[in-house]
C-alpha cells in the first residue's frame, strides 16, 4: 500500500493558472544502450523511446521522456490503484530487460511529485524561477526540459499549448509548491 502525502491538497487556481497533483501515477527509469534493448521496449511496451534530446513519445497507456542518451522516465497516462505498487509495466520490463542485462529498470514512483499545470500564466511563473529560456520549449507540443526552478531540479513535460506536467523529487516538492503559490499570487 502506497502512503502519499499530498503536496497539493486541491486544486489551485490563479488568474491564467491552475495545478493540481496527479497521483498515483507509475514512474520508471529506464536505463539501456544497446540496440536489443530499444527494440525490447518497443516490443514490450508498444512504444519507441525518443531518440532525439528533449523530446517524447507517447502511447495510449504510457509516456516516455528522453532524459539523456542512455536514459528514459516512463510514466502512466493515467492514475493507478493507489492499494498496490505492485506495476504490471515494471514487472514485463524487469523481466524483458533486467533479466535478460539489456539494461536498468527502477521505480521512482514514490520519488518524484508529478504536477500538472494549466493557463497562459505558466512560462511567464518559470521565468521568474528558471534560468532555462522557455521561448521555443513552449512552442513544442512534447518537449522536455530538465532545468532549475526556485533552486529546485525539476523535469517539465509540455504537453500542449500552455499545459505541462512538472515532474519534481518529493523531498523538494512541499518548497517548490510554496515558491509556485507565492510566485502565482504576484502574476
Amino acid at each position: 500500500m502506497l502512503n502519499y502525502t499530498n503536496v497539493i491538497t486541491e486544486e489551485k487556481s490563479y488568474s491564467g493558472l491552475q495545478m493540481k497533483e496527479i497521483k498515483p501515477v507509475m514512474k520508471l527509469i529506464i536505463r539501456g544502450k544497446k540496440r536489443e534493448f530499444l527494440s525490447a521496449i518497443g516490443k514490450s511496451l508498444n512504444l519507441l523511446l525518443p531518440t532525439e534530446a528533449n523530446t517524447s513519445s507517447r502511447s495510449q497507456k504510457l509516456t516516455a521522456l528522453w532524459l539523456s542518451p542512455d536514459e528514459w522516465m516512463i510514466y502512466s497516462n493515467e492514475t493507478l490503484d493507489s492499494e498496490n505498487n505492485d506495476y504490471e509495466t515494471e514487472n514485463l520490463l524487469h523481466n524483458n530487460i533486467s533479466k535478460k542485462n539489456l539494461g536498468g529498470v527502477t521505480d521512482i514512483t514514490d520519488q518524484f511529485v508529478l504536477i500538472n499545470m494549466k493557463g497562459d500564466k505558466i512560462f511567464d511563473l518559470f521565468e521568474n524561477g528558471s534560468p532555462f529560456n522557455f521561448n521555443d520549449f513552449k512552442n513544442k507540443k512534447g518537449s522536455v526540459a530538465q532545468t532549475i526552478l526556485a533552486k529546485i531540479d525539476v523535469i517539465i513535460h509540455n504537453q500542449n499549448q500552455n499545459e505541462v506536467n512538472l515532474f519534481v523529487r518529493r523531498s523538494f516538492s512541499q518548497h517548490l509548491f510554496s515558491w509556485i503559490n507565492d510566485s502565482a499570487s504576484r502574476l
